[in-house]
């Protein structure tokens, strides 16, 4: 699989959303969209990340970005993380994880000494054309919505 670029067409996807609706990135054309991969709903650091989203929504709609989270969960389980944390945006459910084996963030990972393939938690801008404007791959979780920001308002 190919690394992905700036400047090139995002991948598109249609997934089910936290409300077990479906979701396509084409819906978003016109809109900045700021896809983020994370490893598992309702974790610790995973929770950190998507509570800071939540709460800088407001300044992210100012900067016209939509914001979609993606992880291997079910529509289920995303609907109660997002009940649970009051978030504001939409969850999206890549259960069989081709979204993320598209967006080259499917990989083999270590962890405690045991090697299993999970989500690399990366970030994507994609541009009111589609395409990838920016890529988000060096952040903490309780620093990401921080590192977003701040490229979105430099730029």
């Amino acid at each position: 699989m190919s690394t992905l670029t700036i400047g090139q067409p995002a991948p598109t996807f249609t997934l089910q959303g936290q409300n077990d609706s479906p979701i396509s990135l084409e819906s978003f054309k016109g809109k900045k969209v700021l896809v983020y991969f994370y490893p598992r709903a309702s974790t610790p650091g995973c929770t950190v990340q998507a509570c800071a989203l939540r709460d800088t929504k407001a300044e992210l709609d100012a900067l016209n970005v939509v914001v979609l989270g993606i992880s291997a969960d079910t529509p289920k389980k995303l609907t109660n993380f997002t009940n649970k944390q009051a978030l504001n945006f939409t969850l999206l459910a890549d259960e069989d994880h081709s979204v993320c084996e598209a967006y080259d963030v499917w990989q083999l990972k270590k962890f405690m000494g045991r090697e299993n393939m999970g989500i690399v938690r990366t970030s994507f801008l994609i541009d009111e054309d589609g395409n990838l404007a920016h890529i988000f791959n060096k952040f903490k979780t309780k620093d990401h919505h921080e590192v977003v920001l701040n490229y979105l308002q430099n730029t």
